[in-house]
């Protein structure tokens, strides 16, 4: 073999270990690549308890309960089902019922939520994309201030 020849075997092996090794990662990846999951979602694919995950979607409306110190339980909907989540921790100022909302925590037993991180939306009037399209998609009529690339244009 000559050194050309050798040269273009390593830098192929070489590119068929990269692909291997990007294939294994993304297969191992392919549920948790999502940015979040809505209530419908958890409840549809019975996530197990303990998993760690985020849960997005709106604020219930009445739902929000402050407790001892910086508990704050609250419910998150996609206007079809909803999770009761807990958090106890210093919520984002523009957090209020009827927001949208992005939690991480893991769900228990019992089927509530364990937030130990609140994401709410930055100003007046914005609204995570992926909260905004799949609410859309389960048919919530949004007002064009919840779209982000609207104010581009």
């Amino acid at each position: 073999m000559t050194r050309k020849q050798k040269r273009g075997v390593l830098i192929g092996s070489g590119v068929a270990t990269l692909t291997v090794a990007a294939i294994m990662v993304l297969f191992a990846l392919k549920d948790s690549v999502v940015f979040f999951h809505t209530p419908s979602d958890i409840i549809e694919k019975a996530v197990p308890a303990g998993e760690r995950i985020r849960l997005g979607g709106l604020v219930a409306k009445g739902s929000v309960v402050r407790g001892e110190g910086t508990t704050v339980s609250f419910k998150v909907t996609d206007t079809l089902k909803d999770i009761p989540v807990t958090f106890t921790g210093v919520l984002p100022d523009l957090f209020r019922e009827g927001q949208g909302v992005v939690t991480e925590g893991k769900l228990d037993a019992a089927g509530v939520f364990s937030a130990d991180t609140v994401l709410a939306k930055h100003d007046e009037n914005y609204m995570p994309p992926e909260v905004a399209k799949s609410l859309e998609a389960r048919g919530v009529k949004l007002g064009g201030s919840a779209h982000p690339e609207d104010k581009a244009n």
